[in-house]
């Protein structure tokens, strides 16, 4: 698809972008050369070093158009079960819950997560990919920032609260 040599790709792409900038101020100019130069900057972007995953990202059965798919139908889904658009929905739901669904969705993962610690003695790498989180240190990370200890902290603290008989919030 690309026929460019790669040594000269960042150079034909500044090229492009410069002549671009250079016909905008003449609106005949602008009208006629800015499409074309806007689509010999987008090819030059797509035959660069990303090329391959913006390809994958737009590409419709592509994994990331997929996910997009399946996204995009989960926002509108829940708006529809609501009865509501889906930016009216997001922000009603931030004001009930002071969360976004996103942020919402974290706090019942990193939950889920500490009660598999506690009730099934998990160890937090395991908990953490049982409720989906791919990297330990970003559930670590994410897990500290919500609960203000470590996860191994926090569910050897809650067991032997537990253990003790201590009422405990979680």
């Amino acid at each position: 698809m690309c026929a460019q040599a790669p040594e000269f790709a960042p150079y034909r792409l500044s090229e492009a972008a410069v002549r671009l900038l250079e016909c905008l101020p003449d609106p005949a100019d602008a009208r006629i050369l800015g499409p074309q130069l806007v689509r010999e900057i987008m090819y030059r972007v797509l035959c660069g070093e990303q090329g391959g995953a913006l390809r994958a990202a737009a590409a419709l059965h592509s994994r990331f158009g997929q996910v997009n798919r399946a996204l995009q139908r989960i926002h509108a889904d829940l708006a529809e079960t609501a009865g509501m658009s889906a930016s009216a929905f997001h922000r009603n739901f931030k004001a009930v819950t002071s969360n976004s669904p996103l942020q919402y969705l974290k706090t019942i993962r990193l939950h889920k997560a500490r009660m598999l610690m506690v009730y099934e003695g998990l160890r937090a790498g395991v908990a953490a990919e049982r409720v989906g989180y791919e990297s330990p240190s970003q559930f670590s990370r994410e897990f500290k920032r919500l609960f203000g200890e470590s996860p191994v902290e926090s569910a050897a603290a809650l067991a032997g609260a537990l253990c003790r008989g201590v009422p405990v919030s979680v």
